[in-house]
């Protein structure tokens, strides 16, 4: 709402008090300094002014449209999936604002043992990553910045259950579908983001995108890739109802063979080794081809 001022100037001449002149043209309208300071920080200008190497990767992952896409706005809540390193955090919490809420969503501690580098030092420490993440992001808040909290995925506390108005997964579910047949992750994951969302509220999902003609082995998973028919059928299995999809994240230069992991791929290179032949090649092609899919929870 915004207010306007209109200043009425009265002189006094001598104790005398004379009658006041016509009334000033309305001075510009005032916003109060919270609503102004949103309206000054567009979605444009907080990523143009992040840090080059965060830019360098917009051609691949398309944050502005992702984020639009999906409907994200200032003051919501939002669940992050998998948030890590804080890629997407730190675009989140300076655009959700000061009213505004993220929670960090990570995979179930029974999934981890599952991966080469799960060991017992690494699950030691993932085992405080309650407290250590939420700790950590403090510092990409700035002054402004969403509040922030976390979740295991698996284990969402009641309190938590219709709060959020997005639950978004960047390249989430792949590893949650690879071993859902050791312990049913993918289905426990989309119950808690089926849970948190409110009446209405949008399942967000970029997932690598597997071409419909590669085996069902290739895409389970453990190739970093899925075929958008088995996410939108697992997804309609939680409860979500399909809206719509965007080719805004696809790539079609990523054109693996059924031997091709995800992570031959920038930024990983994980089959590269010292080849910087393979490197380039790689590095031609760009980050992974992506489907954007978008569900929401009935009313």
């Amino acid at each position: 709402m915004k207010y306007s001022i209109v200043v009425l100037s009265f002189l006094l001449v001598f104790g005398c008090q004379r009658a006041p002149e016509p009334a000033a043209e309305a001075a510009p309208e005032v916003q109060p300094a919270a609503e102004a300071a949103a309206e000054q920080m567009t979605l444009e200008a907080l990523l143009a002014a992040q840090p080059e190497e965060v830019r360098a990767r917009y051609a691949f992952r398309n944050p502005g449209e992702t984020l639009e896409f999906f409907g994200i706005e200032p003051g919501m809540t939002v669940v992050e999936g998998l948030p890590g390193g804080g890629w997407y955090t730190k675009l989140l919490l300076p655009w959700l604002g000061a009213e505004g809420r993220l929670i960090g969503a990570d995979y179930p501690m029974a999934i981890w043992p599952n991966f080469n580098f799960g060991t017992e030092e690494f699950i030691a420490k993932r085992s405080t990553w309650l407290t250590d993440w939420p700790a950590g992001a403090e510092e990409w808040r700035g002054e402004s910045g969403a509040s922030i909290e976390a979740v295991v995925m698996g284990s969402l506390p009641e309190k938590f259950h219709g709060t959020a108005d997005v639950v978004f997964f960047p390249r989430v579910l792949h590893n949650l579908a690879n071993y859902e047949s050791q312990g049913g992750f993918l289905t426990m994951a989309l119950a808690d983001a089926f849970a948190v969302l409110k009446p209405g509220g949008t399942f967000g999902v970029v997932q690598h995108h597997a071409r419909d003609d590669m085996s069902d082995e290739f895409a389970d998973g453990s190739h970093g890739y899925l075929k958008k028919s088995f996410v939108i059928a697992v997804a309609e299995a939680a409860g979500f109802e399909f809206v719509a999809e965007s080719d805004i994240n696809a790539n079609p230069k990523d054109q693996p063979t059924e031997e091709d992991i995800v992570w031959r791929l920038p930024p990983s290179f994980a089959t590269s080794g010292d080849d910087e032949e393979l490197r380039a090649k790689y590095a031609a092609v760009g980050e992974s081809n992506r489907m954007t899919l978008k569900f929401r929870k009935p009313e």
